[in-house]
């Protein structure tokens, strides 16, 4: 009987499963067997002699994982040398880039820390189920990673200095086949800096094949005065024009809060901020340290982070999907089109081949406000 390994779960742990447990980092760059942390240190043989890759070069791209299947990754961790006042933009100028079997263009591609849910080049601590970060700047995904004959990851580093320290492991198992239906897994990341009054921002369009949308992170900065956050989410799916199939009911609801997230508290409105497993509002900042120090003020837009994830609920498509939200707030006399600025994250599962993804903007232009 065919062993399928993606029936997993709390539950399934006491079960013996097929698969053979491997990983890659600094220390077993090939993750063979039995080949763990061979490097010496000045303690001796096998005591911690190549932890991590050093001295990432500006204009350089590093290879963390390479590997060949079938297979699946399970985990992957990594984190950088911590920032100093020069390095503010460090999280948007790393390029994390996917690929999967004999693919020569992304299945993955996004700044770093949006990947992680941790946008504007900021660190934010983020509880959810597939994406965790912990102090400080601990990267973790346990979105499954299916490939059938080889994975490849990288990071570029386009910041205009080295990075000191890379730290990383992937995760993954290798099995004797995968499943007719599994599809491979999407990341694509997008900014408009400026949206423009009456359109929609697009987070993700130009998929074809079948597959499922499995999740949103939004970094949004609001450029405008008022509420904000009244424009809704769009699914347009297998041939949708004009109108979508799944259309939400604001910005706040589609991340599961409501209200504003707001509560009173001394005759003030105070935003909250949270995390669940599923949906959450990790960031919120109207004053920046990092700026503070570099140019002795702190007067920057208000910039929010969010996440959803469609795990219990995913957006199936059979031939496309594109998937928009609004730019829509509220004063007292009403609704009102707004312009502000909005990078996102789209996460997906679909077949190959995927259609190539748009360049990616400039570091300059991925930078936060």
């Amino acid at each position: 009987m065919f062993d399928n390994p993606f029936i997993g779960g709390l539950s399934s742990l006491p079960l013996i499963k097929s698969g053979r447990s491997r990983a890659i980092n600094a220390e077993n760059p090939n993750g063979e067997k039995g080949a763990g942390g061979k490097e010496a240190s000045h303690l001796g043989p096998s005591r911690k002699g190549s932890p991590c890759i050093r001295d990432v070069q500006s204009g350089t791209t590093v290879t963390l994982a390479e590997m060949a299947g079938p297979g699946i990754i399970e985990h992957i961790w990594i984190t950088v040398t911590d920032q100093t006042d020069k390095d503010t933009n460090v999280l948007r100028d790393l390029v994390l880039r996917m690929y999967w079997d004999d693919e020569t263009v992304p299945s993955v591609e996004s700044p770093l820390g949006d990947f992680f849910c941790n946008g504007f080049s900021r660190g934010c601590t983020v509880n959810s189920m597939p994406i965790v970060v912990n102090p400080t700047r601990g990267f973790n995904s346990y979105f499954p990673m299916p490939f059938r004959k080889k994975a490849k990851i990288t990071i570029e580093n386009q910041h205009e200095a080295p990075i000191p320290a890379l730290f990383y492991q992937v995760d993954y198992c290798l099995h004797d086949e995968l499943p007719d239906n599994v599809a491979y897994f999407h990341a694509q990341w997008k900014r408009q800096r400026i949206t423009s009054k009456q359109e929609d921002y697009v987070i993700l369009d130009n998929v074809r094949g079948k597959g499922q949308y499995v999740g949103t992170y939004m970094a949004l900065t609001t450029l405008e005065r008022y509420w904000w956050g009244e424009g809704e989410i769009k699914m347009y799916i297998d041939g949708d024009k004009d109108y979508p199939t799944i259309c939400g009911t604001g910005t706040e609801d589609y991340f599961g809060g409501a209200w504003s997230f707001a509560t009173q508290k001394d005759g003030k409105t105070v935003e909250n901020t949270y995390c669940t497993p599923f949906m959450g509002y990790p960031y919120y900042s109207n004053q920046d340290e990092a700026v503070h120090n570099l140019y002795h003020n702190d007067d920057v837009p208000p910039m929010r982070g969010f996440y959803r994830w469609h795990i219990l609920d995913p957006i199936r498509f059979n031939d496309d999907i594109k998937v928009t939200i609004q730019q829509i707030g509220v004063y007292k006399k009403g609704l009102f089109e707004r312009q502000d600025d909005v990078a996102s994250v789209a996460y997906w599962y679909q077949s190959e081949p995927h259609n190539p993804f748009e360049p990616l903007i400039g570091k300059e232009e991925r930078w936060p406000r």
